[in-house]
């Protein structure tokens, strides 16, 4: 019988608690230990327990959850999930939660919590197991029914022809899709992109209102351009674009401009945005003259839209295991020989160039 994944719940909200308590055990892989109100009760549960996961509120009595992660990820690093009621002006706190090594985060709503964490169930599970998987690094100081798994064909029709992609151009795109690790594997990435990079489109599995934060930051500390991508956003050199959260991305051309577009619709592959759907469009409307990048993430998001990229001629890059916090985006897309080379995170930059200048 396999070991469950056991989880220590820090939440002050009694109704949390008790909700997350029953959305978790309600996964046959994943087994609630305790549940702690504040930051202090959850030190002397793990004193006695250290727990595999640990989903973590952010707004505390007596201790904020930033601080707390501070101290767990210094003294005895354990993967981390941040569940917490986010505003637009509390996303910047959410990424600090990230640098910090939290390996997740569900925004909940500060309104029908309970509602929210019963329909969110799928995701929150996925999440706890991914974090179980998370390699760390120590930092200095009610069951219901699953929705069907879609695939990309419920956003984009696969392309009968490659018409659209064998277009002539001088300018070659990069896809990337990511998730968990994925924050900082971009932000690694995109410091070292030049400044006439090829423009870059990105699917990383985030929250709503939390993607516009994370493109400011990245834009302060890159060469290039970092933004969350809008609606018919023209993609340029020296510029990347990040899908926004709970929105699919779509890389399109109209001759030899390519732009994207921002679409509404049901979860593929279990996300929105999906990097499946991110990866059919540039399959079908880049074709080989688009280079993929599939990094760090839980579960096979990516894996069938790489392939269809690398039919269609692109050049396929993966993140390999030794970087990756969870390997497993990239491994499924290998596994589909979908995959042209299979890179360390610190490699893929100039792997990225090269290719883009050929």
């Amino acid at each position: 019988m396999l070991k469950k994944i056991r989880v220590l719940i820090v939440d002050d909200s009694a109704v949390a608690r008790q909700t997350l308590e029953e959305v978790l055990n309600s996964d046959h892989e994943i087994e609630v230990m305790a549940t702690a109100a504040d930051p202090y009760i959850a030190a002397e549960k793990i004193r006695r327990e250290v727990p595999d996961v640990i989903t973590l509120d952010v707004e505390m009595p007596r201790m904020d959850g930033i601080t707390f992660l501070q101290k767990v990820m210094s003294q005895h690093p354990m993967p981390v999930v941040i569940c917490s009621s986010l505003t637009d002006a509390g996303s910047e706190t959410a990424l600090k939660a990230l640098e910090y090594g939290a390996i997740e985060i569900i925004q909940k709503p500060r309104i029908g919590t309970k509602q929210f964490l019963e329909e969110s169930k799928v995701r929150i599970c996925d999440a706890v197991k991914a974090a179980a998987q998370a390699k760390l690094t120590r930092i200095s100081p009610a069951e219901r029914v699953i929705p069907p798994k879609l695939t990309a064909d419920a956003i984009l029709a696969k392309a009968n022809n490659r018409s659209e992609a064998m277009l002539r151009t001088t300018d070659k795109v990069v896809a990337v899709g990511a998730s968990t690790g994925g924050t900082e594997a971009l932000s690694a990435f995109l410091q070292a992109m030049p400044l006439d990079s090829p423009g870059i489109v990105i699917v990383q599995h985030m929250p709503e209102n939390f993607t516009k934060a994370f493109s400011t930051r990245l834009d302060t500390i890159c060469r290039i351009s970092v933004k969350e991508a809008e609606n018919n956003d023209t993609v340029l050199r020296g510029r990347a674009l990040i899908a926004p959260g709970n929105h699919h991305l779509l890389l399109k051309r109209s001759g030899a401009r390519y732009y994207v577009e921002i679409k509404d619709g049901p979860m593929v592959s279990r996300h929105r945005p999906s990097v499946d759907v991110l990866f059919r469009s540039a399959a079908r409307y880049a074709g080989k003259n688009a280079v993929g990048v599939i990094m760090t993430g839980m579960g096979d998001d990516g894996a069938k839209g790489m392939l269809e990229m690398k039919d269609a001629g692109a050049f396929n890059i993966a993140q390999d295991e030794e970087s990756c916090v969870v390997f497993g985006m990239p491994k499924k897309a290998i596994e589909l020989d979908a995959v042209d080379r299979v890179l360390p995170l610190s490699a893929i930059p100039a792997a990225v160039i090269r290719e883009t200048n050929g």
